[in-house]
């Protein structure tokens, strides 16, 4: 299971990371809290960040539930992906918010194979598999 707090430790520092990005972005466009809107970029940052938490909430739990019936360690190379997923994400949607489907596609679809996988193993379970 080291692989699987390893990969869970890798998401949880890189959404901090985005905080502080956007922390960063707050301060160097001049936007003054509470506000969310107000430079371009800022809101760029802002969308990452928040795009990620909603992400996060789902992919913490799937990759924990997966690794409980799968092999964890084939487990946690998928969130892997995840994580380097949103670095994708985060560069792309800053450059050109148009370029983001790459990103996307890294962090959305590995918590769609972490789901499944993570469904089949409850249903094999409840059938004595």
């Amino acid at each position: 299971m080291a692989w699987i707090h390893l990969v869970t430790l890798l998401a949880l520092l890189e959404y901090l990371l985005f905080i502080v990005l956007v922390g960063r972005a707050r301060g160097m466009y001049g936007i003054k809290a509470p506000a969310t809107t107000g430079h371009e970029l800022f809101e760029r940052y802002f969308r990452v960040q928040m795009n990620t938490l909603e992400l996060l909430i789902v992919f913490v739990p799937a990759l924990w539930m997966a690794a409980a019936y799968w092999n964890p360690a084939w487990v946690a190379a998928i969130g892997a992906v995840y994580v380097a997923g949103r670095l994708f994400y985060l560069r792309e949607y800053v450059a050109d918010p148009r370029s983001r489907t790459l990103g996307y596609v890294l962090s959305t679809a590995p918590i769609v194979l972490l789901l499944v996988g993570a469904g089949i193993g409850v249903l094999r379970s409840l059938a004595g598999i």
